[in-house]
Formats: structure tokens, sequence, C-alpha cells
């Protein structure tokens, strides 16, 4: 019997930020919605593409998987590949909490489900960490997310599903990391040689965190503005201006599907920003919050035609 033909490697475990790009449109639609004349189903489109393209994604690193001589938990081990694992419950988070009204034992099923695994593969992946597993020139922005918007993200789906009192612990877990993961990147950054070009993307997630934490922090406080939600605005304000100023920087870089990694960071400020002027109850706040939701739907798309040309030309 011939041996079965082995391919080198897995998929990379970043090309999940499809999924999570995706997901952060919907969602800024979703809240678009709430304060515009915007139709449901093109929401719904959204979050139905989001589910989509993550069962394909799956399917497709499954079956990849399954023909390479590479182990899964060594991939799950890798220092740059690793945090970006968990972006597979954090999507699933997502979207199961978009479908608690319509499927609500579904919805209340993906949700559970997702929010252990997120905890699980958080807690073990800092384990590791802990353990003497990784190194400081390893760090990079995905880092951010299996503690902080593992966290963040946690907490809001926890109140959608009625658990408050996780959700506030959830919200304080990813307060906690967001300053050491924060501080530990920036001292990275700091200390040691330039990012990769590849990771470089990456660092635009910096700006996540105080969009998807203020956005549990409305979820949780029935969207009172408080003082620490404005402190989260400010947080936001200064983190987006800091991504904008990088901006000639980012341009220099050749387009990879780490470009990916702008997608979900964009859409979540977005949706940030949406929800304020919700809050607020904002003059233009409809016109201003489909602008936005457009404006976030043509970059993703630009992002996903370009990758799409360089899959092709590949």
């Amino acid at each position: 019997m011939l041996p079965r033909p082995v391919s080198a490697t897995r998929i990379p475990l970043n090309t999940f930020a499809m999924a999570l790009g995706l997901t952060g449109v919907a969602a800024t639609w979703s809240a678009a919605s709430t304060v515009a004349h915007v139709p449901g189903p093109i929401a719904q489109a959204f979050w139905g593409l989001s589910a989509l393209v993550t069962i394909w994604l799956l399917t497709a690193h499954t079956v990849r998987g399954a023909r390479s001589g590479a182990s899964l938990r060594a991939q799950l081990r890798d220092p740059v590949q690793g945090p970006l694992a968990v972006i597979v419950p954090l999507v699933g988070m997502l979207i199961g909490v978009d479908a608690l009204p319509w499927l609500p034992v579904v919805g209340s099923t993906v949700v559970i489900v997702s929010m252990i695994v997120a905890a699980l593969y958080a807690g073990w992946l800092m384990s590791t960490w802990m353990t003497g597993r990784i190194e400081l020139g390893a760090i990079h922005g995905g880092y951010i997310l299996p503690p902080v918007a593992g966290g963040f993200i946690t907490a809001s789906a926890a109140d959608a599903l009625g658990l408050q009192g996780l959700g506030w612990a959830a919200f304080g877990v990813g307060c906690l990391f967001w300053v050491i993961m924060t501080t530990l990147l920036l001292v990275r950054i700091a200390s040691r040689p330039p990012l990769p070009e590849p990771l470089v993307p990456t660092l635009a997630v910096l700006m996540a965190p105080p969009a998807v934490g203020g956005l549990a922090l409305f979820a949780l406080t029935d969207r009172v503005s408080s003082p620490l939600s404005l402190a989260f605005a400010g947080l936001a304000a200064i983190l987006v201006i800091a991504q904008l100023a990088a901006l000639p920087h980012y341009r220099r870089l050749p387009f990879t599907l780490g470009f990916w990694s702008f997608t979900f960071p964009v859409a979540a400020v977005a949706t940030y920003a949406i929800t304020w002027l919700d809050v607020v109850d904002a003059p233009l706040a409809g016109s201003l919050a489909v602008i936005l939701a457009a404006a976030v739907t043509i970059f993703v798309l630009v992002i996903g035609v370009r990758s799409l040309r360089a899959v092709t030309s590949a």
C-alpha cells in the first residue's frame, strides 16, 4: 500500500481573522440598526456570511490538518500562531448571541460552549507562558486576544444570557490582562527588534480592548454613561489616534493575509462609536451610524478582494 500523501504544513491560524473580521462587520450593522432605519436583513446577511466562513475555515483546517505531518498541539504551542486559535470561540460567542432571539436553544448552547472553550484555552495558554515556554521577543498584538478580548466578549455574552455576575467576573479578567498584555507588548516593541512585517498588522489589535471592553460595560450597565465608560471612550480615542499616526508605516507593508488583523479592531471601534451615538442621542446619529457601517464594510471588502488576488496569484 502506498503511503498517504502528507502536506508540508497546516493552514496558519491567522486565517481565522477572516471570520472575526466579518463578524465585526455584522456587529457594526446590528449596532447601526438600533439607531437608524436599516433593514434587519442587512445585518443578518453578514451574520450568516460570518457563520458560513467560520464553518468553511474550520473544515479547511481540519481536512488540511489530517493530511499534514504537523500536530495540532504543536501549532497551538507555536509562539506566533498559538494565541490566534482563540478567535474560533470568540466568533462562536458573537454569532451565538446574535442567534439567541431566533434560535434560543442553539444560540445559548453555542455561547456557553464557546465561553468554556475560550476560558480553558486562555488558561492553558497562560500556563505555558508561566512555565517559561514563551520569550518576550515572540509577543505580538495577537497575544491580547485570549485573556483580554476573551474576557470582554465573554462579559457581553454572559449578560445576553442573563448571567450578569459572570459578566462582571469576565469583565474584571479582561481589565486586568488588558493592562498586563499591553505592557508586555509595549516593552517588547521598545526593547527588541521590530516585529516581522507579516506580524505588524497585529498591532491594530491595541485599539480593540477599549472598544470591546466599552461595549461590555454598556451591556452590563444597560448603556449608562458613567465616569468609567467615559474613561474607556478616552482610551479608545487615543489608541485610534495612535493607529492613524501609524498609517504611513502600514501602507509601506506588502499585502498579506495578515491584513485581516486590521478588520475586527476597526469594526469594533465603529460599533463602539455607533453605540455612543445612541447613548448620548447625538444629532444625525442614524446617518452617522450608516456611514460608519458602510465604511467598515468597504474596508473589509477591499481586504477581501486583495486577499483573493493574493491567493489566486500565488
